[in-house]
């Protein structure tokens, strides 16, 4: 990890730099594959994934046997875990259900707004290195409690055609309604455009690897919604005096450990903590299944020694972290003055692995400095909001005047007619 002690304002932008994530250099290959799942559907399907998950599947919906023997494969210890977690996003996700009201903005003028569900959704599980049945949950989840009307999911399967059962089990206990075993591109194309085995859905949620994420940017285009534009996953720490070395070292690797382009940061106004950080990283290193991973990401990580507060929040809303945890003594003073985060976790017993858990919160976040401007996946990711008024006689003659005069100004002349025909009855 690179160590930078009081860095001048003006090379912060270049030392927060995010690990190079270029999906235009892709979107040739990646175009041509999305291009022939539309032109070809399923024949193009099944071809792809004899290319690019070495499988050569019968059919590429997940069957009824194969969702109820996932409950047979995965430990109780485990369900019961997923059961729990699924228990307390669904509270929290609860909680955000949208309550309309009418609003009188004139005499005789109402208007008000009705959450209406997003029809039929898309959902993308990653099955690589790690079966993401955690991100199941924080999916699919709040698309039932939305009201979604068809949930599908893809995930590739392995060599030998099947899906983690964790993964299917997840999607079982959450209520998924169809579930495909498609990775990559042609998930992406497959729900994109629908095929004769897949339905064609109105947004794609979920994370994946480059491919995926230029996939889903391309259908983007023109043929269906996704949940946000995504890069390598992030993190940054905020820690002071106060801090556990050995607490701070494993929130950094546990972010690590997620993939090679993966960044970790940690910014602190205490020079001490920084070498306390870099032996408890060594140390815990060399527990990790996924140290090889982890290392690679460390390469560009960086640990960041800041002259006071002040600066270190400016930093933070500079960098608009995926993941901010804050491990100081004044969290919550702290937290009170960041405007670009993705998810904050606050004082010392707060790890971003319970977010990514099972807390209750959504680990789906917007990452590579979309923080700006993106919210994290919610219940409102799941709906569409309708606009609706309703002008009574007396209504129209309160605003009617003030249409005709902007619309005349615009030169919009049907509009003002629109509105002075009806004033003259």
């Amino acid at each position: 990890m690179q160590i930078i002690k009081y860095p001048p304002r003006s090379e912060w932008s270049g030392i927060l730099t995010r690990p190079a994530f270029d999906t235009s250099a892709l979107n040739n290959t990646v175009g041509a594959v999305l291009s022939d799942i539309e032109a070809r559907g399923d024949e193009a399907v099944f071809e792809y994934g004899a290319k690019f998950d070495n499988v050569n599947l019968a059919s590429l919906a997940v069957t009824k046997e194969e969702m109820e023997a996932s409950e047979f494969l995965v430990s109780d210890e485990l369900k019961a875990a997923i059961r729990f977690a699924k228990g307390n996003i669904e509270a929290f996700h609860r909680s955000q259900i949208f309550e309309s009201k009418k609003i009188e903005t004139a005499s005789g003028v109402t208007c008000w707004q009705k959450a209406v569900a997003i029809e039929k959704v898309g959902l993308y599980i990653p099955g690589g290195t790690a079966p993401l049945f955690s991100t199941v949950l924080m999916l699919a989840v709040p698309a039932k409690i939305a009201g979604c009307r068809e949930i599908i999911l893809c995930s590739p399967p392995d060599k030998e055609g099947k899906i983690h059962p964790a993964i299917l089990f997840a999607a079982k206990e959450a209520g998924v309604d169809v579930m495909f075993k498609i990775g990559g591109i042609q998930a992406i194309g497959a729900m994109a455009y629908g095929t004769r085995s897949v339905p064609k859905v109105y947004k794609i949620f979920g994370p994946g690897n480059r491919y995926v994420m230029a996939a889903k940017q391309l259908v983007s285009l023109k043929a269906v919604a996704i949940d946000m534009p995504a890069g390598p996953s992030e993190v940054q720490v905020i820690a002071d005096d106060t801090a556990n070395p050995a607490f701070v070292a494993a929130d950094l690797l546990s972010q690590a450990e997620h993939g090679a382009d993966s960044q970790v940061i940690l910014t602190t106004t205490c020079e001490s903590l920084i070498s306390g950080v870099l032996q408890e990283i060594e140390l815990q290193l060399l527990e990790l299944p996924r140290r090889e991973i982890a290392r690679k990401a460390l390469q560009n990580s960086k640990l960041i020694l800041l002259r006071d507060g002040r600066e270190v929040i400016d930093m933070t809303n500079c960098y608009a972290p995926e993941h901010l945890i804050i491990e100081t003594g004044d969290y919550m003073d702290i937290a009170g003055k960041v405007v670009n985060a993705g998810s904050v976790f606050l004082g010392h017993y707060t790890p971003e692995s319970a977010g990514d858990y099972a807390s209750g919160t959504n680990h789906t976040l917007p990452t590579n400095g979309h923080a700006t401007a993106y919210s994290g996946v919610n219940l409102d990711s799941f709906v569409k909001k309708i606009t609706f008024q309703e002008i009574t006689r007396q209504g129209i003659r309160n605003i009617g005047p003030a249409i005709e005069v902007m619309a005349e100004n615009e030169e919009l002349a049907a509009h003002k007619n629109a509105v002075s025909l009806r004033l003259k009855k």
